[in-house]
């Protein structure tokens, strides 16, 4: 198990104690470090499990840590890879660097953390909350995040390519520089984010709604906008001349000019006073003060 270099904290269930798993189990005691290892055979453990503190390079992959929490914790360049995250709670904590790739985090709490540089390719984060979360530069590719809420959300420079947002909230999110070549929005809430300069190329917008949204220097080349909301959209230089789906309704209602590349036979209007409104994400919440430390998984 990895070193653990600062404490983490608190509770643990020590029924059916018994050979099968390892626990280590860390407590500040004034300047002293007590340490405790013990053996117990409930798998399931990690549901009760919290965890804080520091400890880079965690190596956690393939370890069922189902509704553990993460409050507040600095686990930056850990591997995760297959781990199972359902319903874990990794609020205001660092994963920066992490490699979440093919886990399991369905409905997970990730609001206003970072994973800045994190692999989540193959993963699942369907239903997962992570409002104001730092998604730059991390990838996606073919994840799903189906009814996720990522309202705030920086996803700068981020890949996205077969993803599957559909039915997600990504109101007031950076979406600038990423490739999502092939991903599906449909059903998406994308108002008034910022989609400038992304590849978008055969993605689904159908039935999105993008009104007030940043469209400027995108490519949209086979992207279907059937049904999607384009109201006060800025489209400004934004080459959508291989979309599909898109009406003249849907175009005259957003605003352009004349380095915006459409169909045959649409035409945009030029709008006046367009400008680009920032929400500010929520602030990431403030860590526990008492940090104690609990760690446990299953040996495989």
């Amino acid at each position: 198990m990895k070193h653990i270099d600062a404490p983490l904290f608190r509770r643990l269930s020590t029924t059916g104690l018994a050979l099968g798993a390892s626990i280590v189990v860390l407590a500040a005691a004034g300047s002293a470090n007590a340490e405790l290892r013990m053996q117990y055979q409930d798998r399931d453990v990690a549901r009760m499990v919290s965890l804080g503190g520091t400890c880079h390079r965690c190596e956690l992959s393939g370890r069922d840590l189902t509704g553990a929490a993460f409050t507040g914790a600095v686990f930056t360049n850990a591997t995760l890879v297959g781990a199972n995250l359902r319903g874990a709670e990794l609020v205001g904590s660092n994963f920066s660097g992490s490699d979440f790739s093919r886990a399991d985090l369905s409905g997970a709490e990730m609001v206003g953390a970072d994973f800045t540089g994190a692999n989540f390719s193959g993963a699942d984060l369907s239903g997962a909350e992570a409002m104001g979360a730092t998604l730059v530069r991390a990838r996606l590719a073919g994840a799903d995040l189906t009814g996720a809420a990522l309202n705030g959300a920086n996803l700068n420079t981020a890949t996205l390519n077969g993803a599957d947002l559909s039915s997600v909230e990504l109101n007031a999110a950076t979406l600038a520089n990423v490739s999502a070549r092939s991903a599906d929005f449909s059903g998406a809430g994308i108002a008034m984010s910022n989609l400038s300069n992304g590849d978008f190329r055969s993605a689904s917008f159908r039935d999105a709604t993008l009104n007030g949204a940043r469209l400027t220097g995108g490519r949209f080349s086979g992207s279907d906008f059937r049904g999607a909301s384009l109201s006060r959209t800025d489209i400004r230089g934004a080459d959508l001349s291989g979309a599909r789906g898109l009406s003249q309704d849907q175009v005259g209602s957003a605003c352009g000019d004349a380095s915006t590349r459409l169909p045959a036979r649409l035409t945009a209007q030029v709008c006046r006073g367009v400008r680009v409104i920032r929400i500010a994400p929520p602030a990431p919440p403030i860590p526990p003060g008492t940090r104690n430390l609990v760690v446990a998984g299953a040996e495989r």
